[in-house]
């Protein structure tokens, strides 16, 4: 797994994973994450926050086994300018935990979601997200490793992925008018 500048980040994935600045995980949820995400066979960048899992230096948990099975294809930080990154043409997805600044700056790139809500008012959003606008999915099993492969699969590469990436552009550009 290679760790690369923040300018050169987004230029190799697909898929984003970012959960906030407040969001912790359990352990067993970030391995789950880990093992769901490398499962799924996608490039991702994600962001893994030195404090986001309660007890433990995240990085320290993250299997050798993880690490060979995701070589290339997955991208590690601590930090990323999420909006910088949302921008980049070669992003399909982000699984989010639907603050709303994340929320909007998705929705403000055209990019579906998978959602993930920790708390607050985050479940309202996700609602929206992927009730009204249906431009993402919820993790249902929220830290399941096959459904979090499934369901990363499903919104990359197929047809219900491309509908709600149609619909996200097509928001995207309701925004950019009424900002006009």
């Amino acid at each position: 797994m290679v760790r690369r500048p923040a300018k050169q980040l987004s230029s190799i994935c697909e898929f984003w994973v970012s959960f906030g600045s407040v969001a912790q995980l359990g352990e067993a949820e970030f391995t789950n994450m880990a093992w769901g995400l490398a499962n799924s066979k996608q490039r991702f960048l994600r962001v893994i926050r030195p404090d986001s899992v309660s007890g433990s230096d995240p990085l320290e948990l993250l299997p050798k086994e993880f690490i060979e099975e995701v070589g290339e294809r997955g991208c590690i930080v601590k930090w990323a300018p999420q909006q910088e990154v949302l921008a980049h043409q070669s992003i399909g997805a982000f699984w989010t935990h639907n603050g709303w600044n994340s929320t909007l700056e998705s929705i403000c790139e055209g990019v579906p979601m998978i959602c993930s809500p920790c708390s607050y008012y985050q479940p309202i959003n996700v609602r929206y997200v992927t009730d009204v606008w249906k431009i993402g999915v919820m993790l249902d099993n929220r830290m399941d490793k096959e459904e979090i492969e499934s369901t990363i699969k499903k919104v990359i590469a197929d047809k219900g992925g491309n509908e709600m990436r149609q619909r996200s552009k097509s928001l995207q550009e309701k925004v950019n008018l009424s900002l006009k």
